[in-house]
């Protein structure tokens, strides 16, 4: 057609098709996207990442810092939360959104997953032989959907945590709700599994997609997690306090533990400790 280079190799046309999908999913799927230069300077950049991404672990650029949770009944540290960063070169700490999308889109994201899981085991076993009066502390990592959907998560997870000689309840497994929705047989064994072993599940980022109440019920989860976006302005947004009191409330009912993101003001903080929130 014209504008088309006719000169332009099919495997090139194939690339560019592949960038106009990608812009399309992150755009909400259901829709055609038309390639043109701003897709192009993206799809180059999102090649880069990915093929430097490559070598990432190898070369010990990617990092993890770490976020506290705090128990609302004691007002003392319960777990940390690893947050993984990459270190790169050229382009300094880069963010998760940065790359773990790109990672996501292929097996990276495993490989990613294997890391983070073995360094944060590695540093809370250092943290429970150095804690005073007996304390013990637990470390949260996010878990892909493609590592669930393996078979081989619960025995790398059960290899790890004796590797570095911690209990099971010592570990737990963030997940989001787009985990749930594909191969969900496969899913709930795994799960299953895991919860045999004795790890903590977590839903993260509970209210922000689907929410069915069903994976409540079918899958065995014992955390949810309040999105920070509706803590960012719950001092002064009824819908945001009516959100957030409802998830409260829900998994109190349901014997669940509850714990509040990306908590900042005093404000907040009164309000989720007056609903009975946990964490």
């Amino acid at each position: 057609r014209p504008g088309v280079d006719p000169h332009r190799s099919a495997a090139a046309l194939i690339e560019e098709a592949d960038a106009a999908m990608y812009q399309a999913k992150e755009l909400g799927r259901s829709q055609a996207q038309v390639f043109d230069k701003p897709m192009q300077d993206r799809a180059v950049e999102r090649g880069n990442i990915e093929r430097e991404l490559q070598g990432a672990i190898e070369r010990d650029e990617l990092v993890l810092h770490y976020q506290p949770t705090i128990s609302l009944e004691t007002g003392e540290i319960s777990k940390f939360e690893a947050l993984v960063r990459w270190n790169h070169p050229a382009r300094g700490l880069l963010g998760p959104l940065e790359f773990i999308p790109i990672a996501e889109e292929s097996d990276l994201i495993t490989k990613i997953d294997t890391w983070v899981l073995a360094e944060a085991c590695r540093q809370n076993a250092i943290w429970n032989r150095n804690a005073v009066d007996g304390r013990s502390y637990t470390v949260a990592v996010n878990t892909s959907a493609r590592q669930v959907r393996t078979r081989h998560l619960p025995e790398l997870v059960q290899t790890t945590l004796e590797r570095f000689g911690l209990e099971p309840a010592q570990l737990e497994l963030e997940i989001t709700e787009s985990v749930l929705l594909v191969r969900t047989d496969r899913v709930r064994q795994t799960l299953a599994e895991l919860n045999e072993i004795g790890v903590w599940l977590a839903l993260d980022d509970f209210g922000t997609g689907y929410s069915s109440l069903a994976y409540l019920k079918r899958f065995p989860v014992g955390k949810l997690k309040i999105d920070r976006s509706f803590v960012a302005d719950l001092e002064t947004d009824p819908d945001d306090w009516a959100i957030a009191s409802t998830i409260v409330s829900m998994g109190r009912s349901l014997r669940m533990t509850v714990l509040a993101e990306g908590v900042e003001k005093p404000e907040q903080l009164a309000l989720l400790r007056k609903m009975g929130c946990d964490m």
